[in-house]
């Protein structure tokens, strides 16, 4: 039960890092959070949203001996990881509760405000942190 639990936490946070890389690259796509060059911004987001989106998981799916020996086991990477997505979750959520917010150009037409996107990421957040979270704190089978 627990490795399955591991293989679903490593699912959940590719999907929440997978929107998390397109949202972001979206947002700085339109000047958001560009720091110099739009394509310097882009290219930054994409290769460190690109590790962290396949290293994470990869590190969650099952056991390294490599990693566990040398840096962490997997269910305290996997707790330390917990913390980092609930400071993230904290943050996104501030976003979504202030009470004005910019918009940003909709990729459909239209507009969407920070507000909403940032109250369906804390949905993402949330349900990924907790895939990962019950990963972390259950006991894990040798």
């Amino acid at each position: 039960m627990a490795r399955d639990s591991f293989q679903i936490a490593a699912r959940a946070y590719f999907v929440y890092g997978l929107v998390y890389l397109i949202g972001g690259l979206y947002l700085v796509s339109h000047g958001v959070g560009a720091r110099g060059s739009r394509v310097t911004a882009g290219f930054e987001w994409a290769v460190i949203g690109l590790v962290l989106l396949l290293g994470i998981p990869y590190l969650l799916s099952r056991r390294r001996m490599w990693f566990e020996r040398w840096v962490l086991n997997r269910r305290d990477f996997a707790r330390l990881l917990a913390l980092l997505m609930a400071v993230r979750a904290w943050a996104v959520l501030q976003v979504a509760l202030r009470p004005q917010a910019a918009t940003v150009t909709a990729p459909w037409g239209g507009e969407v405000s920070f507000r909403v996107g940032a109250a369906v990421f804390f949905v993402i957040t949330v349900v990924a942190l907790v895939l990962v979270a019950r990963a972390a704190w259950q006991r894990e089978i040798a």
